[in-house]
């Protein structure tokens, strides 16, 4: 059964400027040279971290404390979600769906290919060393060998000083 139902690509955002670059970098290459007709579905992620996860405390008052942080995190997840729909205006894509969807990067990118059988999987990354990756984990890494799609980890060029 043929059909001409376009592939879906999801894009995985956060406030880094790692993330706005990739973002940028994949609407240059797949959106933007095809403003009348792209050859995706753009779908752009972003994943809040739970009030726990962020506060990363247990005990007397950390409830005191959880309805602030989610509210932080809240006003944090609808800039980085403004900041991509400003990037996509000035980029001209204006048909995408951008979501956000509480729990940890990981697993909600990998969630959200399945969700939206999405063909590629576009993060950025922050380039971090062998270390940190280790002790943060990293969330193009674990998504490069877990989502059920191709994956392309974009990263930002080196400034030579």
């Amino acid at each position: 059964m043929a059909t001409d139902e376009k592939q879906v690509m999801v894009v995985g955002i956060d406030d880094s400027e790692q993330s706005s670059y990739a973002l940028e970098w994949t609407l240059d290459h797949f959106f933007a040279p095809y403003a009348s007709n792209p050859p995706f579905k753009l779908v752009i992620v972003h994943a809040k971290p739970t009030p726990t996860s962020a506060v990363g405390l247990a005990g007397p008052g950390a409830a005191d404390v959880l309805p602030f942080v989610d509210t932080d995190l809240r006003r944090i997840a609808s800039r980085v979600v403004d900041k991509a729909r400003e990037i996509c205006a000035r980029k001209s894509v204006n048909i995408f769906l951008a979501e956000v969807i509480e729990g940890d990067a990981r697993n909600v990118l990998c969630e959200a290919v399945d969700k939206h059988h999405a063909s590629v999987l576009v993060v950025g990354s922050h380039g971090y060393g062998a270390i940190k990756r280790a002790v943060l984990g990293s969330v193009s890494d674990y998504c490069a060998h877990h989502a059920h799609c191709s994956v392309m980890i974009v990263k930002r060029p080196k400034i030579k000083h």
